[in-house]
């Protein structure tokens, strides 16, 4: 009978001899050969990022400053990792139900690498442990996207965690509201909820109710302003 593979997760930790209280020594890159090879990394740490087996169990050290760019040096575990981690897993009834629709940003659904839809959590942060429980998951927790839209939300959601500051609807011409909810600030409070990038769909029915309301009591070159602006 031919002998189980190791798992990537195994091999490092067999490589780096962490402690009891989990914590290794640094591994440099140069070090996975031979039996180690399939550590080597490709597009980034896959086998070490947040979500991986080996991040849920230990605290993954990177280091960076040994190499010009943005290439990883070597890698140490630095302890045993006693918070909840976000699982991205999602129910599979819930994902083939969400496949079967087309991009709600872009309204496609198709088979080339850019039209093919994805399973978006609409919740960028993805920090409600509920969703990332594949048991209490709920249909409206995600939205199909295609590979295109998700990979601009992806980029929009990093840059409003890292700034604290919410993405305008406005950035797309004929949007008459920065948000259905909310301001620009983000809060805990107010979470993603408002945003475009959160439900497209729930802005659009938002705003023609709001322009509704406007209409009955505006000139129709006011609407128009409205959406388009006065140039």
């Amino acid at each position: 009978m031919a002998k189980k593979q190791q798992s990537k997760t195994d091999l490092f930790i067999e490589l780096a001899k962490p402690n009891d209280k989990g914590v290794s020594r640094w591994v440099n890159v140069t070090e996975f050969t031979g039996k180690y090879e399939p550590l080597n990394l490709g597009n980034g740490l896959s086998w070490g990022r947040g979500n991986s087996a080996l991040a849920k169990k230990y605290n993954v050290e990177v280091d960076k400053s040994k190499t010009p760019g943005n290439k990883t040096d070597r890698i140490r575990l630095n302890g045993f990792n006693e918070q909840e981690i976000f699982s991205q897993q999602i129910n599979p009834e819930i994902a083939k139900e969400i496949r079967k629709h087309k991009c709600v940003m872009l309204g496609v659904n198709g088979f080339s690498e850019n039209t093919k839809i994805e399973v978006d959590h609409k919740d960028g942060r993805k920090n409600d442990m509920r969703v990332s429980n594949q048991s209490t998951q709920r249909l409206d927790d995600f939205q199909p996207l295609c590979k295109a839209a998700n990979d601009v939300k992806r980029q929009i959601c990093k840059e409003c965690k890292e700034t604290n500051r919410r993405w305008s609807a406005k950035n797309i011409a004929g949007n008459p509201y920065d948000f259905y909810e909310g301001s620009e600030l983000y809060t805990e409070e107010q979470g993603c909820i408002g945003c475009y990038q959160y439900d497209p769909v729930e802005y659009r029915r938002r705003t023609v109710k709001k322009l509704c309301l406007e209409a009955s009591e505006h000139t129709a070159e006011f609407i128009f302003d409205k959406l388009y602006g006065k140039n």
